[in-house]
């Protein structure tokens, strides 16, 4: 790990990402769900704030390097199901 400032930057990216192509998926879609894209950018946006309020404070008893290894695999299985959920959308 860099520093957490990078490590927020490619979170950061990362659920820009995931959204942007939530509503692209959603505005291409002819049989979306709009309840369901809702659903699915609010579960982004908490993710998103989620994983950066945990890079700030980290959890004590800890090491520093097992904290962010398990915050890291943790945020990429978030992202795999989110990931599954747009591919649903398009159905």
């Amino acid at each position: 790990m860099a520093n957490k400032r990078d490590l927020k930057r490619g979170l950061s990216y990362i659920c820009g990402e995931l959204f942007a192509e939530c509503i692209a998926t959603s505005a291409y879609s002819n049989n979306s769900d709009r309840d369901n894209v809702d659903t699915l950018l609010k579960t982004i946006l908490c993710v998103h704030s989620d994983f950066v309020r945990r890079v700030s404070h980290p959890e004590p008893g800890m090491t520093a390097k097992k904290y962010y290894q398990a915050l890291v695999t943790s945020f990429n299985n978030e992202v795999n199901d989110i990931v599954d959920q747009i591919g649903n959308l398009h159905g």
